[in-house]
Order: C-alpha cells, then structure tokens, then sequence
C-alpha cells in the first residue's frame, strides 16, 4: 500500500504560537499534494497538555504550543476535510505510526510531508524507514518547512543519507 503521511500541519505550526511565512507558504501544495494523492493519507497530531512546560521537550522549546482541544492543535481548516485518519502524537516521532499503517495491510511506500523538516518530518520518516526498511520512503521537500532555511536542508541531507528519498 501507499501511504502519504502529512506531519502536524496544525495552526499553532503554521500561524499561531510556532507559525512562519514558509509554514503558511507551503500550505496550498500541501492541499493540492493530499487532495491528487493515490493511496491512503494519514495526518500527525502533535498533542501537549497544559503541562507542556514542565516536560524534557517544553524546558528546551518553551513554546507552549498544540494543546489538545485548543485552536492551535487543530488541522488547518485547508486541510481539515481530508483528515480521516489522524494519529496524536506526544512526541516529535510517533512510536504508534508504523503499527497504524501496518493495521491497513502492506507498507509498500510512504511519503512524507508537513512540518516541521528538521524535528517532527525527520523524527518519523527515520521511525518508518527503520519499521520499515524494505519500503520506498519519499519526502517531499516542496511541502515541508523547517524552522529555519538551514535546518530545513540539513535535515533533507539527513534523511538522503539514510536512504530516504527527497523529491
């Protein structure tokens, strides 16, 4: 089976606590990318709770940021209607993903999308290509952000030098 997997691309990412020109930038692509894509297409969630500061992850990014049920933590409204499956993850990599595209049948290749490059979209493309080593593993470069330019790139050097596709 083919998997298009489209990372936390949730307002707070895109222009709320932690959003940027090139998060909103790529949205549009991102739409088009979900909406002609052949296979199954499965979002991310980052979800936090209030606590979010007191955590490993919030004393190094002190952003309060995608709490569940907030605004933030939603899917862009652009992308909302095509958010049938969707997995929370509490974590940049989802320890979850590779189970729930295996429930489907065989991971045959995955793609990836979203945000952000060098933290959630490298986190779970490494966590598939490893649950997965025989799958074609792809990640659009067009419809990602990093946090910033540089970090975007080094992440998609990165990932080309474990054998992960960069379109």
């Amino acid at each position: 089976m083919r998997f298009l997997i489209v990372v936390d691309m949730q307002n707070d990412f895109i222009s709320g606590s932690l959003g940027s020109s090139e998060a909103q930038a790529i949205v549009p692509r991102v739409v088009r990318k979900v909406a002609s894509f052949q296979g199954t297409v499965v979002f991310t969630r980052d979800t936090h709770t209030e606590e979010y500061l007191s955590t490993q992850e919030g004393k190094n990014l002190p952003v309060l940021h995608c709490v569940k049920g907030t605004d933030g933590w939603q899917i862009c409204k652009e992308l909302a209607p095509y958010a049938q499956h969707v997995v929370d993850k509490g974590a940049f990599g989802s320890i979850d993903l590779p189970a729930y595209l295996g429930a489907f049948g065989d991971v045959e290749e995955v793609e990836l999308c979203g945000l952000c490059t060098d933290i959630c979209v490298i986190s779970n493309a490494i966590l598939l290509k490893s649950a997965y080593p025989e799958a074609t593993m792809k990640v659009d470069a067009s419809c990602c952000a990093g946090v910033t330019e540089e970090r975007h790139n080094t992440a998609l050097c990165a990932m080309r030098a474990v054998q992960i596709q960069i379109l």
